[in-house]
């Protein structure tokens, strides 16, 4: 059936602020549906609170509305569009793309009768099959109806009836509450004394307060299935996923793999017709689905999980690990087309009917943050608690797992092998039993150490296929010892390459060598990356995106028509895809894995950047690894490298295409970290120089550059150890902030008001980050904390926006409510703030964006540190101001345009405040305390017309209630 064409105009509802267990991966849907839908001729608005995406801006939705996700926030839009003579009437709302935020708000809209009051359709779902598969009783009963297996279980809406499921299934059991997303308020319970409240937390986390009350299959096989559908019933199965843990573990908290590795073919028959005939028993749905299912190992019996009718945290996965874009797609099947009828987004001369096939291996990782929870309980169950994740793609499991190790940001330099190993057994047996964050690693550290497999293997039930692939790394790495550099025999060497080995783990094995010397010497040798392209299709048909993966790869065997084989000599590497065109050519560094102090608006900006660089007629070259997030779309750089951004793997890529210069200030820290080693290798940076940006960092610098520009700033000192600390502070006089040089979020700060609590703090910092230094600033109490950005040129400077937070001085500007513009400060605090920040700018020579932070006591103001770098509030402001300011400064950066080619015009009545939103119900037991280290996951925008705003006096009120140290 062709699209439906009394379709016009669609409203779609965005997720909000990012949050454990609701990430940007709704907003990659979201932007990708957008953009899909405007491909149709469709006009398209957004309703979406959350200021740091890009799924928010102009350039995704004709419409952008950031108001509160609220009932009475959809019913004015509806309103305004009916009654605007320029605006279009909304037809359609689309709740498929937000995530459970958007799912539960269509839902009581349904309820309320507001849909059918302004005559808008619900597309891609209708919300019977929401009911059906978010009301546990109503998913089990259908799941019983159509003949698919499902663990015993009970409904409770009640203590009573609570108390009568578990009596009647037994221990163990799970809690799962209905309607709520990343597992809140689900959890195990092993033994009867624990189920009270266990049961109090699932029944109040539930907003039907109803849970499922079921038997816990622990330590089965988990899988997840990744499915399109259209209004004709055609169902194609875009990809599997296997989570490498057991069932036991959210599926956002395991490290996942596709394809499933482990899955023999009855089985996955079996489960593919299961998946079917539970898409087409839900109802009325059109787009993408994700099924989950447990598999017993022994006997491959399979029960059915859930099933999601809307697009997933893993089918953004799914999207980035097949090249298929779900969420594209769906958009169109939501408006009336078939599969058939719509083209295949990767090769173009196919449809979209066709189920995806991969030649090489996906794995993903989550990223946690559990350092930023003091006190939190880091053992993973079925309650979500990672803040982001990682992807990487490999010809082997083990390549893939070794890149992604990489790509977390955890100063790995891939699974083990680079001394920061643990030997303690107990400790390691004691993780391997209770998972958390470094289970993986903990694995290979009991093998180095001579665990036996299978003793591993009962104790974490992770499938011995995988196992076994560790094991291998731990061979390879004992035969590694038994060479030195020089005499690594080559087909040795490129086997570790293969195996996923970066130069620097090599270099630790092998002893008293450097990364460099491996590099070189790999280089002598003629082993160096080749790079494989993303096609859907293992290579069946010719593809159209620029999508690429690198892995190491001999060329394949010659054979000619007489059938006599030309054996390849080994000395020549596989094809390589990606060719290097003799264009003009920018590559953008990403930021990674969104983590606290370093989110999504830092893809914001890199996404930005490559429009920026393409309007500017460069080749604009994406590097990153995070697969929830618009910048690794296929179609958004003119070439996606899909890797971590990792020093080895951007080193390769860069000698490979060549380009003009890199454009590190967009990245957030992941990117700028990487500017020292660019500069050692003269590899240009875009923008502003590394030796201005390491005057930034460096507080000593920074401060003697203050000092002769004659600015304020907090008396500091520096130290190497708790003596010489203990001195500075002295000197400089309590309280103090404490902090380490060169890090985001305010990692591992806090204020110290004695000589004891700085010893204690000190000794931790060193022990967190050994070879660092350690800061001690006097810390103005009671201050006032507030920041600039702004643009420079290298001749004139733009203040983009100053910045008056409500909380005082203390608390991370990243968790404080930030008011744009300022509310209460004197004319002479605002003309110094702006001063002060052109001087530095100046200073610093800044190509590009400056963030500033300052405090203000008794009228003066004191610099704080000045980042020259894209910060968190720049989407935020630009947002408020209706301004491009991202767009503007990577104009300049790449210095095509400067600052008088800009005609800018603010656009705000009142005030934009910047609220910032916590995960604290994923840890019960961590108190909501603030101080100098960022906790906030995420942050959503709120317009006041005054001052006399209600929500802005209490807040006001309220403002030092959660300072802590």
């Amino acid at each position: 059936m062709p699209k439906d064409t009394s379709i016009r105009s669609v409203l779609i509802i965005g997720s909000g602020p990012i949050i454990i267990g609701q990430a940007c991966e709704f907003d990659y849907s979201g932007s990708q549906a957008a953009l899909s839908l405007k491909e149709e001729g469709i006009a398209v608005s957004i309703i979406n609170s959350n200021p740091a995406t890009i799924m928010t801006d102009k350039v995704i939705g004709d419409h952008v509305y950031l108001r509160p996700l609220t009932l009475e926030s959809i019913e004015q839009i509806l309103i305004e569009h009916a009654n605007s003579p320029t605006l279009p009437t909304i037809d359609a709302v689309l709740p498929t793309m937000g995530g459970q935020t958007a799912l539960n708000l269509c839902v009581d809209a349904e309820e309320r009768g507001l849909w059918k009051a302004h005559n808008v359709r619900i597309i891609g779902v209708d919300v019977a099959a929401i009911e059906k598969t978010e009301n546990r009783e109503s998913f089990r009963q259908l799941m019983v109806d159509i003949g698919v297996g499902v663990a015993p279980s009970k409904i409770a809406n009640s203590f009573l009836e609570g108390k009568e499921a578990a009596q009647e299934i037994g221990y163990p059991l799970v809690i799962r509450p209905s309607y709520t997303l990343g597992g809140s308020g689900g959890g195990f319970v092993h033994k009867k004394e624990d189920f009270d409240a266990a049961l109090k937390r699932g029944l109040e986390a539930s907003p039907t307060h109803e849970v499922l009350v079921e038997k816990a299959v622990l330590g089965w096989k988990e899988y997840e299935l990744e499915l399109l559908r259209d209004s004709n019933d055609n169902v194609i199965i875009i990809c599997s996923i296997e989570n490498f843990d057991p069932m036991g573990i959210h599926t956002g908290d395991s490290i996942t793999v596709a394809p499933a590795m482990t899955l023999s073919d009855r089985c996955y028959q079996e489960m593919r017709n299961q998946a079917i005939k539970m898409m087409r028993a839900i109802g009325n749905f059109a787009g993408g689905c994700n099924v989950q299912f447990s598999v017993n190992p022994d006997n491959d019996d399979i029960i059915a999980i859930e099933i999601n009718p809307r697009v997933s945290r893993s089918s953004a996965l799914a999207s980035k690990a097949t090249g298929y874009p779900i969420a594209k797609i769906a958009a169109k099947l939501a408006i009336g087309y078939n599969l058939d009828e719509i083209e295949n987004q990767i090769t173009k001369t196919t449809s979209a009917y066709f189920e995806p096939t991969l030649d090489y291996v996906i794995v993903k990782i989550p990223r946690w943050n559990f350092d930023k929870f003091k006190g939190a309980n880091p053992e993973l169950g079925l309650q979500m608690k990672a803040v982001g994740e990682v992807m990487a793609i490999g010809r082997s499991f083990i390549e893939a797992l070794q890149k992604a190790c990489q790509s977390l940001e955890i100063g790995r330099a891939g699974l083990g092998a680079d001394g920061k190993q643990k030997r303690n057994i107990e400790e390691i047996m004691h993780g391997l039993e209770h998972p958390s964050w470094n289970r993986l690693f903990l694995i290979k550290d009991a093998m180095s150490m001579g665990v036996p497999l299978e003793s591993i293997r009962k104790v974490t039930k992770i499938d011995k296929w995988f196992l076994i692939q560790i094991q291998e790394m731990v061979n390879l790495e004992i035969e590694l010892k038994r060479y030195s550099l020089n005499n690594i025999p080559k087909d040795f060497f490129f086997n570790l390459k293969q195996k996923g080995f970066s130069d620097e783990q090599i270099a630790w094995v092998l002893g008293n060598v450097t990364e460099d010397e491996v590099y070189n010497r790999r280089k002598e040798l003629g082993i160096k990356r080749v790079y494989k392209m993303v096609d859907t299709c293992a290579a069946e048909f010719a593809a159209q995106t620029p999508y690429f993966y690198s892995t190491f790869e001999e060329a394949p065997i010659q054979i000619s028509l007489l059938g006599n084989e030309t054996l390849s000599t080994g000395d020549e590497l596989g094809t390589n895809e990606s060719i290097s065109s003799d264009k003009k050519k920018v590559i953008v560094l990403g930021s990674g894995p969104n983590r606290i102090g370093q989110g999504i608006e830092f893809d914001y900006s890199c996404v930005h950047g490559l429009l920026a660089a393409k309007e500017s007629g460069f080749e604009a070259i994406m590097i990153n690894c995070n697969p929830e997030t618009v910048s690794t779309d296929f179609n958004m750089a003119n070439k996606l490298y899909f890797e971590p951004v990792f020093w080895e793997h951007v080193r390769e890529i860069i000698d490979l295409e060549n380009p003009i210069g890199v454009i590190v200030q967009l990245g957030g820290q992941t990117a700028l970290k990487m500017a020292e080693k660019l500069h050692e290798n003269n590899i240009k940076i875009i923008g502003t120089a590394y030796n201005d940006m390491d005057v930034a960092e460096d507080r000593g610098r920074f401060s003697d550059l203050l000092k002769e520009l004659d600015i304020p700033y907090p008396k500091y000192g520096v130290a190497e150890n708790a003596e010489e600390a203990i001195v500075v502070a002295n000197e400089v006089g309590y309280p103090v902030l404490v902090r380490p040089s060169y890090v985001l979020g305010g990692q591992g700060m806090s204020i110290v008001i004695n000589d004891e609590d700085l010893e204690k703090a000190v000794v931790k910092l060193l022990g967190d980050l050994p070879g660092n230094r350690v800061l001690i600033d006097h810390f103005l109490d009671r201050a006032e904390e507030t920041e600039s950005d702004s643009i420079c040129d290298g001749t004139d400077v733009h203040i983009v926006g100053l910045m008056e937070h409500i909380e005082p001085a203390g608390i991370h500007s990243g968790d404080s409510f930030a008011v744009l513009p300022p509310f209460s400060l004197s004319e002479k605090v605002i003309a110094d703030m702006e001063t002060y920040s052109k001087k530095i700018a100046k200073a610093l020579n800044v190509i590009g964006l400056l963030n500033i932070q300052f405090a203000v006591k008794d009228d003066k103001v004191y610099v704080i540190e000045a980042n020259p770098r894209a910060s968190r509030t720049v989407p935020f402001i630009a947002k408020a101001y209706d301004v491009p300011y991202i767009n503007i400064a990577a104009r300049i950066m790449l210095g095509v345009n400067k600052l008088r080619d800009f005609n800018i015009v603010r656009k705000l009545e009142g005030y934009a405040i910047k609220e910032p939103v916590f995960s604290f119900d994923k840890f019960p037991e961590v108190t909501k305390e603030l101080g100098p280290e960022m906790k906030s996951t995420g942050e959503s925008i709120y317009f006041i017309k005054d001052l006399e705003d209600p929500y802005f006096r209490k807040l006001y009120k309220d403002k030092s209630m959660y300072l802590s140290k």
